[in-house]
């Protein structure tokens, strides 16, 4: 699954990007882990490529990260761990984890890695 932009209803512009995946005959069928950023370049393939190529979950030094939501049980537990500078509040997780539960259920929705 590719880089997934989205913003909440409070405004906030967030870059969303998979971490985990596992493929089945070349598809995408899961994706666990997402990392969560500040967009504030929406749609600039730079700035998303630079932030695809680093490794997150983990003290990140990007001064834009939010922290990662885990698909631990899909439907059912989905814990949000912030990042020690940025946080997001709990409406704001809430709705990203609605919207990306809908991206997950339907396939139609998924970004392009194009």
């Amino acid at each position: 699954m590719a880089t997934l932009c989205v913003t909440l209803k409070s405004n906030l512009r967030l870059l969303i990007i998979p971490d985990t995946e596992a493929h089945l005959d070349g598809h995408t069928i899961i994706t666990h882990t997402y990392s969560v950023f500040n967009n504030i370049d929406t749609g600039n393939p730079l700035l998303i490529r630079s932030k695809e190529s680093t490794p997150h979950l983990e003290n990140s030094k990007d001064p834009d990260y939010y922290g990662f939501i885990t698909f631990e049980k899909p439907g059912l537990l989905f814990p949000y761990t912030a990042d020690v500078n940025l946080e997001l509040n709990l409406e704001e997780v809430t709705e990203l984890i609605e919207y990306l539960n809908n991206v997950r259920d339907n396939p139609s929705l998924w970004p392009s890695n194009d």
